[in-house]
């Protein structure tokens, strides 16, 4: 029999694979927190199962999202970057990486690591959501709205309340499984 999942993650193997074993799950480590402020950038506009395709490729192409290599790249490494049909295309959205990576040199500076500045937000304890639907899940929240703020104050781009908040649910700072889905008992458990 197959498990209850969120109904946003379908039946697509790689989206099944991202919410089964990665979307919810606390994330700690800066580099993988910022490699998930980039893709919620460049995923404005766009579905997630396009980025979630891509990612391989932004990885290689944004040096293993090391924000120090990042926050050094040129106008000639952003053209390059712009011709590489393996990522999103986009100047704005490219030059966002550069700008956040910037950003979060800025915020290990200030806070010691960007782990430490983003799980503030939530107390440094995921929180424990419990919608019944997809469609009670909100676009946003105050905590979402409070990071985007403070993000935008230190130079970020891209980081709207909407995308502060997906980037909350991908990094486990909100479990927003519902509550049919396997998942969400899981992470429930693990929060303890």
């Amino acid at each position: 029999m197959d498990r209850v999942r969120c109904a946003w993650c379908g039946r697509d193997p790689l989206y099944r694979a991202y919410h089964d074993m990665e979307w919810g799950v606390p994330v700690h480590a800066d580099r993988k927190l910022f490699e998930k402020i980039v893709l919620e950038g460049a995923q404005a506009g766009l579905s997630w199962i396009t980025i979630l395709r891509k990612r391989e490729a932004y990885r290689e192409a944004f040096d293993g999202f090391d924000p120090e290599k990042i926050a050094r790249y040129d106008a000639a490494k952003i053209e390059g970057l712009l011709k590489n049909p393996a990522i999103v295309r986009n100047r704005r959205k490219i030059e966002s990486a550069v700008e956040n990576a910037r950003g979060t040199l800025a915020i290990i500076d200030a806070y010691g690591s960007l782990d430490s500045f983003i799980w503030r937000y939530v107390d440094c304890r995921p929180k424990q959501n419990a919608w019944k639907s997809v469609s009670e899940i909100p676009a946003s929240s105050a905590e979402s709205v409070a990071l985007s703020r403070d993000l935008k104050k230190i130079g970020f781009s891209f980081v709207g309340p909407t995308i502060c908040y997906a980037l909350m649910q991908a990094v486990g700072l909100v479990n927003d499984h519902t509550t049919d889905c396997y998942r969400y008992s899981e992470l429930s458990m693990s929060s303890l």
